[in-house]
């Protein structure tokens, strides 16, 4: 793929951030807003291993066993899936949990132009409480969170306060909570998460292109804010006029 000049192109960015911090909600929205594709990577996976794709099989085997996704079929994936938006006109995009190794940065980085990186994060305690907290419609499939985070501020930390995403009625007796959502597991994969994480972080501030966000709670509270920090009040302001 050929780099395009930023002045040509819409951002290219990446958002990082602790599992159950709410990249996935926080990249989304602002692809809305900004006209992007928020691409994950676990969705591309997820979508290869249902397609009847040649990697397919590949893959059933390597989620099957547990094992981790290589670096190679992760940008086979991503290469195709950037190239398929760029046939379609899309310009540019924003990469959700990925990269997660500095090996992986330093590969995109031989490929593509990374604008800004914006490290989501929020204090281990309320990560666990909100992943503990998490709950599935066994029947829709949506996603709710019953866990109502009310912090109070001390030692130097804000008071944090997330109000519950509780589902509707029809959904309310088909709740099941994932089975790796348990407070040994959760903190385990935090630790893994942040032993990774590290490195990138790093990579990018040497760079200059990391912005760390403390979440300073909910999306009533946390939205405004991020969108203060990335200089966009003004674009949101605009579509909503416009809507």
């Amino acid at each position: 793929m050929a780099r395009r000049p930023a002045a040509e192109r819409n951002v290219q960015w990446v958002f990082l951030g602790c599992p159950g911090v709410g990249k996935g909600t926080y990249a989304s929205r602002l692809s809305r807003l900004l006209g992007v594709p928020h691409i994950a990577t676990g969705d591309l996976v997820r979508d290869e291993l249902a397609s009847t794709g040649p990697l397919a099989s590949q893959l059933a085997e390597i989620v099957n066993q547990g094992k981790l996704v290589s670096d190679e079929i992760i940008f086979n994936l991503l290469s195709k899936r950037l190239k398929k938006g760029e046939d379609q006109g899309e310009s540019g995009f924003i990469l959700d949990g990925f990269p997660r190794t500095v090996k992986q940065a330093e590969i995109l980085d031989g490929v593509i132009d990374i604008d800004m990186v914006v490290n989501l994060k929020l204090r281990e305690d309320v990560l666990v409480e909100k992943c503990l907290g998490r709950r599935i419609c066994s029947q829709c499939g949506k996603n709710f969170n019953v866990a109502c985070i009310d912090v109070k501020g001390e030692n130097g930390l804000p008071a944090i306060y997330m109000a519950p995403l509780l589902p509707p009625n029809n959904c309310m007796s088909k709740m099941i909570t994932r089975a790796d959502d348990t407070e040994e597991v959760v903190r385990n994969r935090l630790r893994i998460y942040n032993d990774m994480s590290q490195p990138v972080e790093g990579f990018y501030r040497d760079q200059g292109k990391l912005l760390e966000f403390d979440l300073p709670g909910g999306i009533p509270e946390s939205w405004p804010k991020l969108l203060h920090v990335l200089n966009l009040e003004d674009q949101e302001e605009l579509k909503l006029a416009a809507a």
